[in-house]
């Protein structure tokens, strides 16, 4: 996550969504007061302990708001970038086994494994995305805009139109290196993510072959 004063925005940082190429394109905008919660790459943290201790940099916008403040975080400009949940889970099976080659030759097996056999609960590279972006029930968004993986420069390009800063290129950044992420699926695994990421595909507005409307 960043939080910058200096142009009023909240950037919330969901894993496996391009966001180290989003914090690298906002750090030469940052000011002096600015402050980021970041453990890959770059090891930053927030300066209110409970937060500094999750040692990673995917911070839920309702566990910073009481830090910040109704005011601050009310008035800011809050936003993330969302992904298909169907992508998504296979550059997860896929970042969890990097450095082998076990995804590559038996990615279903492996995908059965996540979704059925072993579901690591607990891990924030596992859990839907919009843990990060609802309120505490769990349902009210918080952001004021979602841009989209599938358009990242354009949607980019947008949200810094919105927040008075210049855009640059995004880079590509800790990207696996794989194809099209439909053959990589049957039946049962297409309905297990469905089932999995149901408020994922609702709020975001998703289906198998991508954005609703955009396949």
């Amino acid at each position: 996550m960043i939080i910058s004063h200096q142009h009023r925005f909240i950037f919330a940082a969901i894993p496996k969504t391009g966001t180290h190429a989003v914090r690298q394109a906002l750090r030469v905008q940052m000011g002096e007061a600015d402050i980021e919660q970041v453990g890959l790459f770059v090891n930053r943290r927030f300066p209110w302990p409970d937060l500094a201790a999750i040692q990673h940099g995917h911070v839920a916008l309702r566990d910073v708001r009481p830090h910040l403040g109704e005011a601050v975080f009310g008035g800011y400009f809050k936003f993330a970038f969302v992904r298909n949940p169907y992508d998504r889970f296979i550059s997860y099976c896929a970042f969890m086994l990097r450095g082998g080659d076990m995804f590559q030759r038996r990615p279903r097996e492996v995908m059965r494994h996540f979704l059925f056999e072993a579901p690591p609960e607990q891990h924030i590279l596992f859990q839907p995305q919009a843990t990060l972006l609802v309120d505490d029930d769990g349902r009210t968004p918080l952001a004021d805009a979602l841009g989209r993986v599938e358009q990242m420069q354009a949607c980019f390009d947008a949200i810094c139109a919105r927040i008075g800063i210049a855009t640059r290129p995004l880079e590509r950044v800790n990207a696996s290196p794989r194809g099209d992420y439909r053959p990589y699926y049957d039946t049962a695994l297409i309905d297990a993510v469905a089932a999995r990421y149901a408020q994922d595909v609702e709020m975001f507005g998703y289906s198998f072959d991508g954005p609703r409307g955009e396949a």
